[in-house]
């Protein structure tokens, strides 16, 4: 089967969190179209297990739909080769004020494969030791901890609506029989 071919990119302009790209794709029919694209670094995510087994989530305001998000503790990388592993470390203590020693992997997303080529590889963090919170001077975002059950049932209501986390709990869940 054939399918369209890219043949051409050029930037339009270069953003805080991603770079914004007019592409030129060909069909095999030889009609000719001009789609937007965003490169991303990539980020990474962690799904913070407490020792009575609750999730520590941030709640966090989003620009893009102007009100709060209850997500997993995550962020962008630094660079494009920074290993997820050492950002999700980072975002971890960034974020929640804990720390581990091991992250486990969990799962690996592309978020919005449509038109963003963000990765996200999510992780799963035990054994969390008391560290301190190092947020950005633009982050402002509380912390609390929430069962499981909880947060699959806020997920199947709607009220849990952040993709990168619904698709971290539901993984974490099904991984580990929740």
């Amino acid at each position: 089967m054939e399918y369209l071919k890219r043949t051409d990119r050029k930037l339009v302009k270069k953003c805080h969190i991603f770079d914004l790209y007019e592409d030129t794709v060909v069909s095999p029919t030889g009609h000719e179209a001009k789609w937007d694209f965003l490169k991303h670094n990539g980020a990474a995510a962690i799904v913070p297990v407490t020792d009575d087994g609750k999730i520590l989530m941030v709640h966090q305001y989003r620009n893009s739909i102007d009100g709060v998000s209850l997500e997993i503790p995550a962020g962008k990388k630094d660079t494009p080769d920074e290993p997820s592993y050492d950002c999700a470390s980072r975002e971890l203590e960034e974020e929640t004020g804990y720390r581990c020693d091991h992250l486990e992997f969990l799962v690996h997303l592309v978020t919005a494969i449509a038109y963003c080529d963000e990765q996200i590889d999510i992780y799963v963090a035990r054994d969390l030791k008391p560290s301190k919170q190092h947020l950005d001077e633009d982050e402002f975002l509380d912390l609390e901890a929430f069962d499981v059950e909880t947060l699959k049932q806020m997920a199947f209501e709607g009220k849990l609506t952040d993709a990168k986390t619904v698709a971290a709990i539901m993984s974490y869940c099904q991984k580990y029989g929740k």
